[in-house]
């Protein structure tokens, strides 16, 4: 059966994949994808490419097919993944960060996750928190709540 997606490299592609995988500097997903066009414009079946290289099917088909529908350079990189938003921004972190640092409320010996969570939402700094991306947003922070001078210059 033929297939759907059949490589067929450039002069210019095929020695910019032989450079790549000549000089390894590259990550090891881009090398193999390298050494499965390669040896897909020489006519090798995936089954071939799949014993060679010791990838998956998928691997191959998916090589393949990003290589005809988008180009080379889609073929060869990962997509972006941004990530999830942070729940806090620069500006609530500074404030966050200020408010751990000052004096905690009355009747309590210092600041708990919960009652730093519960100020935010009261002072409608954010809508809503839960107290995980406060102790995320804390840990990033360093500052020094035991010590005499807390980050304050003398």
């Amino acid at each position: 059966m033929p297939k759907k997606y059949v490589v067929d490299l450039t002069e210019s592609e095929r020695s910019d994949l032989m450079k790549l995988v000549k000089t390894g500097k590259g990550s090891a997903r881009k090398m193999n994808r390298a050494r499965i066009l390669l040896l897909a414009a020489e006519g090798k079946s995936d089954e071939a490419i799949v014993d060679a290289l010791k990838v998956g099917v998928a691997t191959v088909e998916s090589t393949r097919r990003k290589f005809v529908e988008d180009g080379l350079t889609v073929a060869l990189n990962d997509r972006l993944r941004p990530g999830r938003q942070p729940k806090l921004d620069g500006r609530q972190t500074a404030y966050l960060t200020a408010l751990a640092c000052s004096q905690p409320p009355e009747g309590r010996a210092r600041w708990t996750l919960k009652l730093l969570a519960g100020r935010l939402v009261e002072l409608g700094i954010v809508d809503t928190i839960s107290t995980e991306p406060v102790r995320q947003a804390l840990k990033k922070v360093t500052s020094n709540l035991g010590g005499d001078n807390n980050g304050a210059f003398r």
